[in-house]
């Protein structure tokens, strides 16, 4: 759809649509820049929101805008500008014309000048919880509901609501500075930032809520692009090298992730020809660069050489699955977690078979009752193993704990096609 001008009203499906593809593109931004002008959170957020409710009604009528970020971050710069004036308290905080103008220059506020990573690192600042962190930076710079968010997390949605009003009040007690650390600070924040971009990234290319889209491209390729900044500040460090390569080689298979019809598409199925090789090459460039570090390799490094091996096999039946497992035997140590266990089962499948692996799915279940790969890994051993009722038990507990319209479809599917017994 071409941008409209002042008074050319558009359908009101079009509006909407490009309304939505503003907030997945611009939300960021907007709220970025708000935060960096106002230095409040709530207000940055809040006056965003307006600014998109504000769209709702204006688009369909007058248009959509040109540069519809611009138009967003003014609308929102004037609804927070309101709120300042109402709020008699706030008065000694601003001054009304610099804030109407926002002309003069900023001054550099960390290693690296952009607004979006400035707001990552006040969210995932240390004095919160990492549960904390990541809420908020989902929430404020990925442009998650709330309700998108907690069904990440596995919490109702007024706990999710609390806790992100809590981290932003603490911030605000605190005084938490709105800016990008300096240098000697960055190896000891890295790690919260580095875990909130990863969680960021995996919404993207899988998101969590029915009612949203199963993948959110713009997500996926924001985490890539701060991940690249973090590098720019932390060169030599090898986690932030190995987040990168982590998300390189999954995002290179996104054009295989989703079939036309809007199911998941397993590993084993995909098209390996509409993988991204720009992707791939790059990826496995950062891996052997870590490699040849001989530095003892973390947790991202160690998911990126795994993923290597994935993306060099030509068909899905050419993967080295001893050197899967050796790599997973290796993460075990560094994150004894049952996720991790959950993983190394399934590469344990390939070798061993799938009554060895389901014998050590067994031991997970407690820790994995309400995990949904959990029970859709176990149907699909089950499935090997010809046991048709009690995978498609499995299957049903899967479909259930899903939030993901492609990955519904494709277990609703595979329980369908079972044979009885």
């Amino acid at each position: 759809m071409q941008p409209q001008g002042r008074g050319a009203g558009v359908p009101l499906n079009d509006a909407l649509s490009a309304i939505g593809r503003a907030h997945r593109e611009e939300w960021a931004r907007v709220v970025a820049s708000l935060a960096r002008r106002f230095g409040d959170l709530d207000i940055a957020e809040e006056s965003s929101a307006e600014a998109f409710a504000i769209a709702v009604e204006r688009w369909p009528v007058d248009g959509v805008p040109p540069n519809p970020g611009a138009w967003l971050t003014m609308t929102a710069g004037r609804r927070a500008i309101d709120r300042l004036r109402r709020e008699s308290k706030r008065e000694n905080k601003h001054r009304e014309a610099g804030l109407v103008i926002d002309a003069d220059p900023h001054e550099p506020l960390g290693a690296i000048d952009d607004d979006r990573l400035r707001l990552i690192f006040t969210c995932a600042h240390p004095a919160l919880a990492m549960e904390a962190r990541v809420a908020l930076t989902l929430r404020m710079v990925g442009g998650l509901s709330a309700g998108e968010i907690a069904r990440a997390f596995l919490v109702t949605e007024s706990t999710l609501g609390q806790r992100i009003t809590r981290a932003k009040a603490k911030i605000r007690a605190a005084g938490i500075p709105y800016r990008v650390p300096a240098a000697h600070d960055l190896p000891a924040r890295v790690s919260g930032v580095l875990a909130v971009l990863f969680l960021v990234f995996n919404e993207g290319y899988l998101a969590t809520g029915r009612e949203s889209d199963p993948m959110r491209p713009a997500l996926t390729a924001e985490a890539i692009r701060l991940t690249r900044l973090v590098r720019v500040l932390l060169p030599d460090d090898g986690e932030v090298a190995g987040l990168l390569a982590l998300m390189l080689l999954t995002e290179a298979r996104a054009p295989g992730r989703i079939s036309a019809s809007g199911e998941l598409v397993p590993l084993q199925e995909q098209d390996r020809g509409a993988w991204h090789p720009a992707l791939i090459t790059e990826g496995h460039s950062l891996v052997r660069e870590r490699l040849a570090s001989g530095v003892a390799p973390g947790r991202y490094q160690l998911l990126a050489a795994i993923n290597a091996v994935h993306t060099s096999a030509r068909d899905f039946r050419d993967t080295d699955w001893s050197q899967v497992l050796a790599l997973y035997d290796q993460l075990v140590r560094l994150d004894p977690s049952p996720v991790v266990a959950l993983n190394r089962a399934i590469a344990v499948a390939e070798l061993d078979g799938p009554e060895v692996a389901l014998a050590e799915l067994e031991d997970l279940e407690p820790a994995l009752a309400g995990y949904h790969p959990f029970h859709a890994s176990r149907a699909e051993l089950l499935r090997r193993l010809h046991r048709s009722s009690d995978a498609a038990v499995a299957y049903q507990r899967a479909i259930d704990l899903a939030g993901n319209t492609a990955e519904v479809a494709h277990l609703t599917r595979r329980r369908r096609q079972l044979r009885p017994a």
